[in-house]
């Protein structure tokens, strides 16, 4: 993987992750010749019975351009976790719970980074729910700045990421260092990181910029079966690590919640029973099955990620009937 951290660098210190405006466009994830970008657009398709669509963006891209948020950007309520009971099918999955808005499984292959799949909500791009971008070209362009905005996914190394909405959450500002979004850190790591261990070590590059998004704390997990939660307390980072079987993660504080704070949150505890019952030994469809018994009436997708295999699962606004399966590369889907 050749690199471009001084170029990066500099274009950080320059410009933060994201920043609210009154006109949500955002600035394209250059840089993309023309025909990289038509050869992009081109691969827009639907997924079949649902409101999400799935691209492949050929070409690089900034992973550090500014994508102005939208000023109505309200918590994401959300529910994730890893199990790891048996450490050769380990699976991460989670349910990503917010308004219905239309959502894009995206695959990029970075010249200098790794391949990935992830889960963008178009609303951050300016796409918001009855825009078709298939048929509205205004829409469509705006698409091209989707790499900068992941909301979990999976890198072809087997690190996997999500985030959720932690109201607690306080980042300080540490002088001499770039500063990205609470979402951005996401491509980072998926374009930079094999490993828990190495995304830990990129995360504590940056300042995160909680300022135009809510607060935020991320499960990150990868393929040895190693995982840990990230969270902003007081300023400082904490990380919990994940155990032997499984590790999970809702929207209130974990480190430092005793059992009858965990116990109070209904999402956590029927997951942690879940997960207990079965020793942390989940195929896709009982894992599904968990996120199914925690969804919330606003949840949006839910999705499952393999990545001793790069299998992807995704069920669109709960439609449980319908798994929509992806892998790390559209063309092998």
């Amino acid at each position: 993987m050749r690199t471009r951290m001084a170029a990066i660098l500099l274009a950080a210190l320059m410009v933060s992750g994201a920043a609210a405006c009154s006109d949500p466009d955002p600035v394209p994830a250059s840089p993309q010749s023309a025909s990289e970008a038509d050869a992009t657009l081109s691969s827009l398709r639907r997924v079949p019975g649902t409101h999400m669509y799935a691209m492949t963006y050929t070409g690089d891209y900034d992973e550090l351009a500014g994508v102005p948020l939208p000023p109505s950007a309200k918590p994401f309520g959300c529910s994730l976790f890893y199990a790891t009971g048996d450490p050769s099918r380990s699976v991460y999955a989670r349910n990503f719970d917010w308004d219905f808005n239309p959502a894009l499984i995206l695959h990029t292959d970075p010249p200098d980074g790794y391949a990935s799949v992830s889960v963008v909500d178009l609303f951050y791009l300016g796409v918001p729910s009855g825009v078709d971008p298939l048929t509205d070209d205004a829409a469509r362009r705006k698409l091209l700045g989707a790499p900068l905005l992941p909301f979990d996914g999976m890198n072809d190394q087997g690190l996997v990421v999500g985030m959720a909405a932690d109201e607690s959450g306080r980042a300080e500002h540490r002088p001499g260092r770039p500063t990205v979004g609470s979402v951005r850190i996401l491509r980072l790591m998926l374009d930079r990181s094999a490993t828990v261990d190495q995304a830990l070590t990129l995360l504590d590059r940056f300042n995160l910029d909680f300022d135009d998004g809510p607060p935020l704390h991320y499960l990150i997990a990868d393929r040895s079966g190693a995982s840990a939660v990230v969270e902003f307390v007081d300023g400082k980072r904490v990380v919990t690590r994940g155990g032997t079987r499984w590790h999970a993660l809702t929207n209130f504080r974990l480190a430092g919640a005793d059992a009858a704070v965990k116990q109070a949150d209904r999402r956590y505890a029927t997951a942690r029973a879940a997960l207990d019952e079965r020793a942390g030994v989940l195929n896709r469809q009982q894992a599904f099955d968990v996120l199914r018994a925690v969804a919330q009436p606003h949840t949006q997708w839910s999705i499952t990620y393999q990545p001793h295999s790069g299998a992807v699962h995704v069920v669109a606004r709960q439609d449980w009937a319908s798994v929509h399966e992806f892998t790390l590369r559209m063309d092998q889907a």
